[in-house]
Order: C-alpha cells, then structure tokens, then sequence
C-alpha cells in the first residue's frame, strides 16, 4: 500500500529547510549590496537609501559639513578599509549572523585590487564587520567596524575646536585687526601649535581684504604668534589673554620662552611657506563658503591670483 504520510512529511521538511535557508541567502545577498556603500575616500550620495539615519548622519558631518583647518584633517576617516595606496576594495560576505529579529552581523572579507582588476598580491585578506538593521522592512547598514562611535565621537571634538577657533578669531579681528589699514573683509588664518585645557599656542595672521569681483585682494595684514588663554562660560569660548611673541631681535627669544617644549614644532610651522599658505587658503575657503560669498581667487599685491 501506498504511504502518503511519507511523501508528505518530506515535503514539509523541504519547505522548512527552504524557509531557513531562504533568509540566511536573503541576507547575505543583501550584505554584498550594502558593501558598495561603505565609504571609500568619499561618501556616495545614494548611501543614505542604505544607511540607518543616525549612522548617515555621522558619516556626512564628518565628510561633508566639518570645516577643514589643515590638509590632512581627519583624513584617516576617509580610508575605511582601502588605505591610501591606489587600490579598490573587493568585498567577500563570509557570513552573517542575526543577533536578534532587526540586527545582524556580517564577516567580510576584503582584498585590494587594482584598477584593472587585477589582485594585489602583496596584500593580506582583511577582515571587518558590518552592522545591519532591519529598518521598516529593509536591513540598512548601521555600522561598519565600530567606526559611528569614533565618528561621534570625532565630531564632538571638533566640534570644541570649531568653537575654539571662532572665539580666537573673534579676538583677533576685534582686538588686533584694528591696528592695521583696514579693507572690506578681515580673515585670520589660524594654525594651532598645541593646546591644553584652557591654553592654545598658536601661530596666527591677519588678511584685510577687499572685494573685487570674485577675487579677494590683499589690503594689508601681519603676523601674531603666542599663547592664547581661553574661558568657557555658557557653552561659549571667550579669549581672556594673548602672550606674544616680540619683534625685532627679540623675536626667537621670545618665541622660545613662551611655546616652550613646543618650540620646535611652531618654528617648523611659521618657517614653512608651503604650510602657511595651505592653511590660508583652506581657511579662506572656509570663509568663503559660510559667508556664502561669490569668490573664486585670493589675490596678494604683486603676486598671480590663487583658486581657492
């Protein structure tokens, strides 16, 4: 006699083992798409349709909307698992696991190739994690390898630099601009040697510009080294005092007694053209863009137009 029990029974038993299976396979897949929006020396704007809001978020703070003060600024942000060496990330999803119904964990693996498709052989297979969330029916990408926390973490810290940077200009174009001829725009150009608490040494100058057309022209400026006390008062920052540096033979004498260990590093930074004028001009563009200001050129008297 024909047993239907037994058919019947493997067919359940096939279609529980293909409904676990299902969302296992589900997963990864969708692990493998995540992975082309891990950040790799930009953010694509297409990410946010990938990402959870707050990871999103932290993400475009950092590579968008966080002024830059020197040219390597949060740079190691940038390189997630690429490095700076010229290669492409080739993403593996080795597995993933869920820690509860709207998180998981994927392992992937990634090698670097080149630009031709070709394997860099001289690179090791790295292994990461990302993060994934079950947001309104979609997994997003939540995290990857930690890096939110150190974002967040990033951003609150620059966050305090910003502040502190603002109250040391304000100082300088209220207290020090005013000793010199005047123009339409006053810039200072603030590069930070080393700082405590409540101290900052500093290596600072000030641009008097006027505005011609899309070019800032030099009126006059100069250049005010030394140490900075700031106060906190009402989450604001206010400069309390400025020791500076003196002029004429005095100068080195000065410099040495007032940054002190840090002597080496400032006279590094004033005595390098190169750094100074990367600085000015990032900082230039800097205010350039919040002012919302219609300028593509700085212009120094005798000298060729720099783009910003």
């Amino acid at each position: 006699m024909f047993d239907m029990k037994r058919p019947l029974s493997f067919i359940i038993a096939l279609a529980m083992l293909t409904a676990c299976g299902t969302p296992e396979r589900q997963l990864k897949e969708r692990a493998a798409e995540l992975c082309r929006y891990i950040p790799d020396h930009a953010l694509l704007t297409q990410s946010r349709e990938y990402m959870t809001e707050d990871f999103y978020s932290a993400l475009d703070t950092i590579f968008n909307h966080l002024p830059d003060y020197e040219e390597v600024d949060h740079e190691w942000l940038y390189y997630f698992v690429t490095g700076n060496g010229g290669t492409i990330a080739d993403y593996e999803v080795q597995n993933v696991e869920k820690t509860d119904p709207a998180h998981a964990v994927a392992t992937i693996l990634v090698r670097q190739k080149w630009e031709d498709g070709s394997f860099d052989e001289t690179s090791d297979i790295e292994e990461h994690r990302l993060y994934m969330e079950r947001v309104d029916g979609k997994w997003l990408m939540s995290d990857f390898d930690e890096h939110k926390a150190a974002c967040i973490r990033y951003i609150a810290i620059s966050r305090r630099d910003q502040a502190i940077r603002e109250a040391m200009s304000a100082y300088l174009v209220s207290e020090i601009a005013p000793n010199y001829l005047q123009g339409e725009l006053c810039v200072p150009t603030i590069m930070i040697v080393a700082e405590d608490s409540n101290r900052v040494w500093c290596d600072c100058w000030i641009d008097w510009f006027n505005l011609s057309g899309d070019t800032l022209k030099s009126v006059s400026g100069g250049n005010h080294s030394g140490c900075m006390t700031l106060a906190e008062q009402d989450n604001t920052w206010r400069v309390t005092a400025f020791e500076q540096t003196e002029d004429g033979a005095r100068n080195i004498a000065s410099a040495k007694r007032i940054f002190g260990s840090h002597y080496d590093i400032y006279n590094n930074m004033h005595s390098n053209e190169a750094v100074r004028e990367a600085c000015r001009r990032l900082q230039l563009r800097n205010y350039v863009s919040r002012h919302r200001l219609n300028v593509r050129y700085y212009q120094d008297f005798g000298w060729s137009a720099v783009e910003l």
